[in-house]
């Protein structure tokens, strides 16, 4: 980026203009500092958010898949993975200032982004207060990319752990159908039916796809 004249240089650039006038690729430059020989870095940003799909891809990339791309050694993944996990809390942290059900745009992105791009089912679950504000969100169940076993018992443990008054279930559709199988709609009953016998309620069961969330309880579902 030396070749660059200052005032188009990232870090120049974000120090006067801030860092909402920098692309995508310019704001991984500077996590990266380092291209690759014959590569200079703003390229390599650009390949490696080529390479997953969009800044989004990236920030849902493993540990092992960041592991099998080139230039990327253990420090630079470290600073990556640290970076894209602060991102996952400074959501999550959100939720927990004011009830869930006042910020459903936070919720849908928070699970966007912890769940969207997962190429298997993976079933979550938001624990809630009695004030509807979030006490935690776990993945429970992972399962194929068309099927999840999902266990009653287990989410109502868990929910006792932290104390639950209400819940609201997640799973992804990696084939990017938005609507709710009717495979959903029995188990997010099954899960009302053991959740209730211990007065916690099911507010919600979200399908989360790469084009959004759907909410069960808006079609009538819950």
């Amino acid at each position: 980026m030396r070749d660059m004249p200052p005032e188009a240089r990232p870090r120049e650039k974000l120090l006067a203009r801030g860092p909402q006038a920098l692309a995508d690729a310019e704001l991984l430059a500077l996590l990266l500092r380092t291209g690759l020989r014959g590569q200079p870095v703003l390229q390599f940003a650009q390949a490696l958010l080529a390479q997953h799909g969009g800044l989004r891809g990236l920030l849902q990339a493993t540990p092992a898949q960041l592991a099998r791309t080139k230039g990327l050694g253990p420090a630079k993944r470290a600073e990556l993975l640290a970076v894209f996990e602060l991102a996952r809390r400074a959501l999550a942290e959100g939720l927990r200032q004011r009830p869930v059900l006042d910020s459903p745009s936070a919720v849908a992105d928070v699970l966007r982004l912890q769940l969207a791009d997962r190429g298997h089912e993976v079933f979550a679950v938001l624990f809630l207060d009695n004030q509807h504000r979030l006490i935690a969100l776990e993945e429970l169940f992972r399962g194929t990319l068309d099927q999840t076993s999902v266990y009653p018992r287990e989410v109502a443990l868990r929910a006792l752990h932290h104390g639950a008054g209400a819940v609201i279930l997640a799973h992804n559709h990696p084939s990017g159908a938005a609507e709710p199988s009717a495979a959903d709609v029995a188990l997010t009953q099954r899960l009302r039916q053991a959740l209730g016998l211990l007065d916690i309620r099911v507010l919600d069961h979200l399908v989360v796809t790469q084009g959004g969330c759907t909410s069960m309880a808006q079609r009538g579902l819950v």
